[in-house]
């Protein structure tokens, strides 16, 4: 299997990305691991230290999308050749491990960005933030898209590189997927079994989905035309 340049996107997952950073470890022998770390309030930065990654982190929090972009930079500028690149969320814990075949698709050349959908829905609201997210990308590219938020994401390295700086906060994918279609890249999605932490029918879930929802339509908005 390939060995992918991979880059973790975390925000206080101290208790889950060491678990992950493992799984992603044995899956991608060699591979170089990097965690994009928003000012985690917990130990996140030491865990992932512990655990073997590089980790890019700054004094206050920027949102997963320019935090993933500094990683990203910093990591291409050290590795300017990688054949190609996974992106992963941090709360994935053991079952990033499955992340495989996202990579063996680009690797096989039947996509440029192959993206997971998760096989079991976990949590959530009413629907409202994802069906805004694949409205936003079909109206943009006209591209159906099962998976609008997914972040877990194998491209080939020209592909990130022309994505960069990624959108703000949580409109990472929703940008990411608009440029690559209107680029000409092929995007693939393929179900997995993963698991991750879920937001429920809260209060905390609501307030997260609703910020959500407003960087979607940011990265909406900055691609009109």
């Amino acid at each position: 299997m390939s060995q992918p340049l991979v880059i973790v996107a975390a925000r206080n997952e101290a208790d889950r990305i060491g678990a992950g950073l493992d799984a992603l470890a044995a899956a991608f022998s060699g591979a170089e691991l990097w965690v994009a770390d928003d000012a985690s309030e917990d130990e996140t930065a030491e865990v992932a230290l512990a655990h073997g990654a590089r980790v890019v982190s700054r004094g206050r929090p920027h949102g997963k999308g320019a935090n993933v972009t500094a990683a990203a930079e910093a990591a291409l500028d050290r590795r300017q050749d990688p054949d190609l690149v996974l992106v992963c969320d941090g709360d994935l814990g053991p079952s990033a491990g499955a992340l495989g075949p996202l990579v063996e698709l680009v690797a096989d050349g039947e996509a440029d960005l192959a993206v997971a959908s998760f096989r079991r829905r976990v949590g959530g609201g009413f629907g409202v933030a994802l069906g805004f997210a694949r409205w936003a990308i079909r109206n943009r590219c006209g591209y159906e898209a099962g998976a609008p938020i997914s972040g877990q994401r194998a491209m080939r390295p020209e592909l990130l590189r022309a994505a960069l700086p990624l959108a703000r906060g949580y409109g990472m994918e929703v940008g990411m997927t608009i440029d690559a279609v209107r680029a000409g890249y092929r995007v693939v999605e393929v179900e997995l079994e993963l698991e991750h932490r879920a937001t429920g029918r809260t209060l905390a879930g609501f307030v997260h989905r609703a910020r959500q929802l407003r960087d979607f339509a940011r990265a909406w908005w900055a691609r009109r035309g």
